[in-house]
């Protein structure tokens, strides 16, 4: 902990803060099964909906 003394004799005491970790972000793999899973579902919509209407 660290103390410091302020103005009139009082006392501060802070915690010391945990490091901070820095988080990757995910890999291009997911990114690229994120963008075929939206492509097959809008794929698969618009089969049904021109199914639908023919």
């Amino acid at each position: 902990m660290t103390i410091t003394n302020e103005s009139g004799g009082r006392q501060n005491a802070f915690a010391n803060e945990p490091r901070i970790e820095v988080i990757n972000s995910r890999p291009s793999s997911y990114k690229r099964f994120q963008l075929l899973a939206l492509l097959g579902a809008i794929a698969l919509i618009s089969i049904i909906g021109i199914y639908l209407v023919i």
